[in-house]
């Protein structure tokens, strides 16, 4: 038997232009053109989005991960700090092992014994400590029995150990034992201590370090009044991000070789005090 609606029915490949044969031109131009620019407009849109997540995320951990280490710093950030300044030192002194000992014997051969200078410092809360550097200096005296100007002892050897900052080296040693910091105020002479403004004192606020605030910003070409107010600054603001930025400065600095001394002299003018 057959299906008398099989003659009546249209063939399917006849069924595109019996469609097309049904609507206007212009309408199905327009639907097409409406379809591409749909299709077009959601093609693009969701890729914008996809783009933007990622940055999106990544501001957001950073936000956060900041408030962390801000949160984490307050709470805990003395602990931390001794904490890098161990391993830090430790890690240098290792790997400069064999950089010690030729300075050490340069020192010896150049400017003769001690190979290292001691000398008592004021540190954490103008408490003293014996720091150590090498030796950069000549032990050269008037007939009076007065040590020579800084200038007159000072040495192109003294000179160069001063630039590269391969004197400071021995006192990752004095990190280590707690009395200096990484980063931090410089020590100075204790000699210094009653001439301090209030203001100033508080550089004692926290341990004297190897490297500071004040030595990426000039060393001793700058003024005292400077030197006290970057020093200053950094106790209020210090934090691990802070150290950090100084450390690579003090990288820079050291290849530059500058700021090593004020305008006129060998090293830095002495302070004699400038009231409250």
């Amino acid at each position: 038997m057959t299906d008398s609606r099989v003659g009546d029915a249209p063939i399917l490949s006849e069924l595109p232009s019996q469609i097309l044969a049904d609507r206007p031109i212009g309408k199905v131009s327009a639907h097409r053109a409406y379809d591409t620019r749909a299709c077009h407009a959601a093609t693009h849109a969701r890729p914008l989005a996809a783009r933007r997540a990622p940055f999106t995320i990544m501001a957001c951990c950073c936000i956060v991960t900041g408030y962390i280490v801000r949160r984490f710093w307050q709470v805990g950030g003395k602990t931390v700090k001794r904490i890098v300044d161990i391993v830090g030192a430790a890690v240098v002194l290792i790997i400069f092992v064999p950089v010690l000992l030729v300075v050490a014997l340069l020192v010896r051969r150049r400017l003769g014994a001690p190979v290292l200078f001691r000398q008592v410092r004021p540190g954490l809360d103008g408490k003293p400590f014996r720091m150590i550097k090498f030796r950069s200096m000549r032990d050269v005296y008037d007939g009076a029995g007065n040590p020579l100007s800084d200038a007159e002892r000072l040495t192109p050897f003294g000179r160069f150990m001063r630039a590269s900052s391969l004197d400071e080296l021995p006192g990752l040693w004095n990190v280590l034992k707690g009395e200096m910091s990484l980063v931090g105020p410089r020590p100075l002479l204790m000699d210094y201590l009653p001439l301090y403004s209030p203001t100033q004192a508080r550089r004692h606020e926290v341990r004297p370090g190897v490297t500071g605030w004040a030595q990426v910003n000039g060393r001793n070409a700058l003024t005292w009044d400077e030197k006290f107010a970057l020093d200053i600054y950094y106790v209020d603001n210090r934090n691990l991000w802070f150290d950090l930025k100084v450390i690579l400065m003090t990288l820079k600095k050291v290849l530059r070789r500058d700021g090593i001394s004020a305008l006129g002299e060998a090293t830095m003018q002495r302070f004699e005090g400038n009231g409250p």
